[in-house]
């Protein structure tokens, strides 16, 4: 269940849209919201008034957007380095899910310019969902999830068939790769619906009703993850993240921390639908 979510709100992007859209989803209908937006620090007084003047009327634009009891939304207005503050708010609340907007750097771009979203996926240990800023959803009706054997993933398929099940009409998308999978000229692939990863997941979803389709594309995880994802339409890919950096990572300069890469930092920069990360 989702009970505490943090938006982090930059002024740009999706990230509204996005959780109006999962408000509207019955597991997150009781959620409460904290939107948090940061003020960098200033070089003037004047500079830092301006600055706090124009995060409050975001704020409060946010507030009016999203149309929640007054009782369900914490705004909240902050001064400092954003990305650790948003690190440091994500523990304060103890929120189980931060959404944030990206603009899909790759990844040394991303380490150059000093982005927030890179900073937090790579540091925060909650569960995760980027929006990039020029990708529009109508409405959440596919779900993917990424699975292989890991903890992580057997965590992404209890959140997806819990979201596939109360969205009407909506389709769970089961994927499973196989980089080792190779299949030679007038080989027929394996039958997805056989694949020993996602037969369990298969019959989760039998069991709740839930419309699935399975596919087991072989190849590179990240690439075939991404290129399945936009020839289904998915409207939200779920993907475990298992571990993004080791803790030895938080005492290193920034530069230092945010070199890691993974199959969840792949998915991140390329998929062309949002991408939620469950720890």
């Amino acid at each position: 269940m989702i009970e505490n979510i943090l938006l982090a709100l930059s002024g740009t992007g999706q990230t509204r849209d996005m959780l109006k859209m999962l408000m509207d989803i019955p597991m997150f209908q009781r959620a409460s919201v904290t939107v948090l937006h940061v003020v960098p620090p200033q070089v003037t007084a004047d500079g830092m008034t301006e600055k706090l003047e124009e995060g409050g009327k975001m704020l409060a634009q946010a507030v009016q957007d999203l149309d929640l009891e007054p009782t369900r939304i914490n705004p909240m207005l902050q001064q400092g380095d954003p990305k650790d503050i948003v690190c440091r708010v994500a523990e304060q609340i103890d929120t189980d899910l931060i959404i944030m907007g990206s603009r899909g750097l790759k990844r040394i771009q991303s380490i150059l310019e000093n982005s927030v979203s890179q900073y937090v996926f790579q540091l925060s240990s909650r569960p995760m969902l980027l929006v990039k800023d020029d990708i529009y959803v109508k409405k959440i009706n596919r779900i993917m999830v990424a699975l292989d054997k890991s903890e992580s993933a057997q965590q992404c398929l209890k959140l997806a068939l819990a979201l596939a099940r109360d969205i009407k009409g909506g389709q769970l998308i089961l994927v499973h790769t196989n980089p080792d999978l190779k299949i030679k000229p007038g080989e027929i692939a394996a039958n997805p619906n056989e694949d020993p990863v996602l037969i369990p997941a298969i019959n989760e979803a039998k069991k709740l009703g839930i419309n699935y389709k399975c596919v087991a594309p072989e190849g590179k995880p990240g690439e075939r993850i991404c290129q399945v994802a936009e020839d289904l339409n998915v409207d939200l890919l779920i993907l475990g993240s298992p571990d993004r950096r080791p803790s030895i990572a938080k005492g290193l300069p920034d530069l230092d921390r945010l070199l890691g890469q993974s199959l969840s930092d792949y998915v991140r920069v390329y998929a062309n639908c949002p991408v939620l990360l469950v720890r």
